[in-house]
């Protein structure tokens, strides 16, 4: 009976520490297989004849995270097998907006997709109850669908009143027809009366993809900013060249010829003093270096700063790095947020490649 109790004892031993390495192992195969989810490029290069635009769908249904999965899985099915080249995301609400990197680089690598450049921006709000993001796509189509290239209007500043006035006539002084305009997106201080908006905007580029979104939260002002993408009916004689530049400020339209691209990821700048915005834009001239680009070559520019004071310090420093005479085109407005509690303004840009 001894014998038997102690083999019992010695197989039950023996089994229990057979067991734990399994479990051990097992567990150190599931280690192994979460890895972290890869950061997206800073800068890509891409066909500016192929460059095709789109904005996902509003959606109130669950909180930022599944609304970001549908809003990708919606884009997926506009581009319709297109790269994705950029995407902009506006968040709206008090999620983290470093969820959005994560599920883009998640959603994407699953599909064994290249991953975009990304800027994520938050915003006042979206003109839908519950909605938390929007995301706007730049993919590579596989047809020509810009032949001559295209035109990269500014933001054209107006009041809730005549929101879309400004835009229609700077896109037709510069000879971009309604029909060509590829996306529009408008910058507002509230959110009262976008369905009569979104309805003048369809008549008015009827085959524009459409985004409009609260700035910040709470502003005592009546503003409204408007820019644009349109494809261009003659090719420009230079690689890029600027439509009503004004020196020292910005150009109102950027026109690009049929070559590449180099479309970055917002680069975010912290704290509020001069140094910091001259160390934002340092890294992203790297970020443009390392696929060929730089800042001679810049078409547009957005800046996405937190306050007024950081603002006024982005517009002078700047041009230390663009060209003060031939100044591209901007979108340059105040937000509610970035990724970073410490983030105080962050830069994205598109440059024409030599």
């Amino acid at each position: 009976m001894r014998r038997v109790a102690l083999l019992l004892t010695i197989t039950l031993f023996t089994c229990s520490l057979l067991c734990f390495a399994k479990k051990k192992k097992t567990e150190e195969e599931l280690t192994q297989v979460l890895a972290l989810p890869k950061d997206p490029p800073a800068a890509v290069v891409a066909d500016v004849p192929r460059l095709v635009f789109h904005v996902s769908p509003l959606s109130g249904k669950g909180l930022l995270s599944q609304q970001t999965r549908d809003a990708l899985k919606s884009l997926l099915q506009q581009t319709k097998g297109a790269q994705i080249v950029k995407l902009r995301a506006f968040v709206a609400g008090s999620g983290d907006l470093r969820r959005v990197q994560t599920i883009v680089s998640e959603v994407l690598t699953e599909k064994k997709m290249n991953l975009p450049a990304l800027s994520v921006v938050q915003v006042g709000g979206l003109p839908l109850a519950g909605a938390q993001v929007v995301l706007e796509s730049i993919a590579t189509d596989r047809r020509v669908r810009n032949e001559h290239g295209l035109g990269i209007v500014s933001g054209q500043p107006s009041t809730m009143k005549d929101v879309l006035g400004p835009l229609k006539k700077m896109t037709e002084k510069a000879g971009l027809s309604a029909s060509s305009v590829r996306r529009v997106t408008c910058f507002l201080s509230d959110l009262d009366n976008v369905a009569t908006l979104r309805g003048q905007a369809q008549a008015a580029f009827p085959t524009a993809a459409l985004d409009f979104v609260q700035l910040q939260r709470s502003t005592l002002e009546d503003f409204a900013e408007c820019e644009a993408v349109a494809a261009l009916s003659t090719a420009p004689s230079k690689a890029v060249s600027f439509f009503e530049p004004e020196a020292g400020k910005y150009s109102q339209v950027a026109m690009i010829g049929p070559g590449k691209v180099a479309l970055t990821g917002t680069q975010v700048g912290y704290r509020f003093q001069d140094e910091d915005v001259r160390l934002a834009f340092g890294r992203l001239g790297k970020a443009l270096e390392s696929v060929g680009g730089s800042f001679k070559n810049v078409a547009m520019t957005h800046v996405y700063p937190l306050n007024r004071g950081t603002a006024d310090r982005i517009r002078k420093i700047r041009f230390e790095f663009c060209d003060p005479a031939m100044p591209p085109a901007s979108t340059l407005l105040l937000f509610e947020g970035l990724p970073g509690l410490d983030a105080a303004f962050a830069i994205d840009v598109i440059a024409v490649l030599p």
